[in-house]
């Protein structure tokens, strides 16, 4: 079984940290991918508001496939950090990804994905669709509707990336 000091050495490439290594810094990470979230929620918000069917929509699915690769990133969870780690790291990681039971952390989102992710939130995609056709209220709604919806799936994959750097640690 590796020291701690291998481990730590495995998970710095060329000085630069790819997985958190402490608490604090996991922490940070936590936080600054909390306050993404919420700037794209509020965005994804704002796009509930235009009454064009269809058009929010299309703008969620440009939020999360840029958010949700920016939280992996800030994680060190993307593909390609993954990829940088030596095979003992990169095999712990698969199987406490697997574990957590995440479809997201160290993988490509591609458009397939988000919309999988969309499907999922069907419900509520279809009350905001059909709200934002009821002048200012419906509007109004649609719009928290969206920001909810977002925020909660932001949310849920930092709480999976979190898990994963937690337990890697």
């Amino acid at each position: 079984m590796p020291s701690f000091v291998s481990i730590e050495i495995n998970l710095r490439i060329g000085g630069n940290n790819v997985l958190p290594i402490s608490n604090s810094e996991l922490d940070r990470i936590k936080a600054e991918c909390h306050s993404m979230v919420n700037k794209r929620a509020s965005a994804s918000a704002a796009a509930a508001v235009v009454p064009i069917p269809g058009a929010d929509v299309g703008a969620d699915v440009v939020i999360m496939m840029e958010l949700l690769p920016a939280i992996n990133r800030k994680f060190g969870l993307s593909p390609e950090q993954i990829d940088q780690l030596d095979s003992e790291i990169k095999g712990r990681l698969a199987i406490i990804i697997s574990s957590v039971g995440s479809e997201l952390v160290g993988k490509y989102i591609t458009k397939t994905v988000v919309a999988q992710l969309l499907k999922r939130m069907g419900a509520k995609m279809a009350i905001k669709q059909v709200t934002k056709y009821v002048p200012f209220v419906g509007q109004a709604v649609s719009a928290g509707i969206s920001f909810g919806a977002m925020k909660y799936l932001g949310n849920s994959h930092i709480e999976e990336c979190y898990a994963v750097c937690k337990r890697a640690m």
